[in-house]
């Protein structure tokens, strides 16, 4: 059930999260990390899956915050990379380098179109990451916003 507050809760956290990892199940992906931030880029949850590689946390971390500093989801901040390249490097050191901008950072939106969150997956390819987002999010009643 949707949020009627602009605030992302544990609770959809927590389902964004377990539903990232049935939809990894279901399509036999590589053990993931998934974050979850709020809209002010706080860290709500985060999990590692059994064999995720070292860093993924971080990596889907900054996939997250890439996506709530531009306000974009990753897949369009990388496309703008490829055509910009100069500015999403800029914004990346204005940021201390933690962004991210590779497919895999989804905004999350409440039923009125607000920012309320972000998540980031990173584990298998970066499409399978967005995929799994995707998932997530809208089984938390929510909107997933790839672009």
């Amino acid at each position: 059930m949707p949020n009627p507050t602009t605030e992302l809760s544990l609770d959809e956290a927590k389902t964004i999260i377990a539903t990232a990892f049935a939809k990894a199940a279901e399509l036999s992906l590589k053990p993931l990390a998934v974050t979850v931030l709020d809209a002010g880029g706080h860290l709500k949850a985060v999990e590692r899956q059994d064999g995720a590689s070292f860093h993924r946390p971080e990596i889907a971390l900054g996939k997250a915050y890439g996506a709530l500093t531009l306000g974009l989801g990753s897949r369009a901040i990388f496309n703008r990379a490829e055509q910009q390249t100069y500015f999403v490097s800029a914004v990346n050191g204005l940021v201390g380098g933690k962004l991210v901008p590779v497919p895999g950072g989804v905004l999350v939106r409440d039923s009125a179109g607000r920012i309320i969150g972000a998540v980031g997956i990173s584990g298998d390819t970066s499409d399978n990451d967005e995929a799994a987002a995707v998932a997530g999010i809208e089984a938390a009643g929510l909107t997933a916003d790839v672009g």
